[in-house]
């Protein structure tokens, strides 16, 4: 599930800046790109949105209060050319702010604090019997791929990178720790190691000091990580 989108500015070019940036985030969806507020509402009465980046100063309403006035807001990115909205945008919730002119890196920035947060949101729903959470997107190189959880079989930790292996037999680097993307894992993911997480529904067999995977990996289980990988083993999931 993608993230649904709405970009508000009341300047042509800057409402085309912005959806230039965000469509290059393949786990953002553009629902609607909106030149006021009043244009905006009309949309949120039919349409579900999880994430506005909306300016502040526009003729009509104030970016602000136009948040403000939802009784549900989502999650909201303020766009200014006046720093000094940033303190006030954090009073609502925001979850960042671009200041213009901005470049390619601020909105790398921002996508991923949306990103991180909206999995955050996932993994609460998911844990409260909501919605699905079996997709991640994992940032390799300069792009984000989208990962099944169930294609990956096991994560291997390499020095300042994990290493995804998947079932396909491929592989890639992903700058990230262990505990970051712990987050994001569904319970069948048990780290064995402090090098390795497995999917366990890729383990054949488990054995005292190691465990086989279905493609005949053979990966070690630390002292430490025993208890978990038995306790998992023994409730019968």
């Amino acid at each position: 599930m993608n993230i649904r989108c709405m970009i508000i500015d009341d300047e042509p070019l800057a409402l085309k800046k912005l959806k230039r940036h965000l469509l290059k985030y393949p786990f953002m969806e553009l629902s609607a790109a909106c030149h006021s507020v009043e244009m905006a509402r009309k949309h949120l009465e039919s349409n579900e949105i999880d994430l506005i980046y909306v300016d502040i100063n526009m003729p009509d309403v104030n970016g602000l209060d136009f948040i403000r006035s939802l009784e549900n807001p989502p999650m909201a990115v303020f766009v200014t050319a006046y720093p000094e909205y940033a303190v006030e945008s954090y009073k609502v919730n925001a979850l960042d702010y671009l200041l213009k002119p901005y470049g390619s890196e601020d909105f790398n920035r921002t996508a991923e604090k949306v990103y991180k947060h909206w999995q955050l949101l996932q993994n609460q729903n998911s844990v409260n019997g909501h919605g699905e959470n079996n997709v991640l997107y994992m940032k390799s190189d300069h792009r984000y791929l989208r990962v099944e959880c169930d294609d990956i079989r096991f994560i291997e930790g390499q020095s300042e990178y994990l290493k995804v292996h998947l079932v396909s037999g491929e592989s890639f680097l992903t700058h990230m720790t262990f505990r970051q993307i712990s987050e994001s894992l569904p319970d069948n993911f048990i780290q064995i190691h402090r090098s390795y997480i497995v999917n366990m529904k890729h383990v054949t067999s488990a054995e005292r000091t190691l465990v086989i995977l279905d493609d005949n990996t053979r990966l070690p289980v630390s002292e430490s990580k025993k208890a978990a990988l038995l306790q998992y083993m023994n409730s019968g999931r």
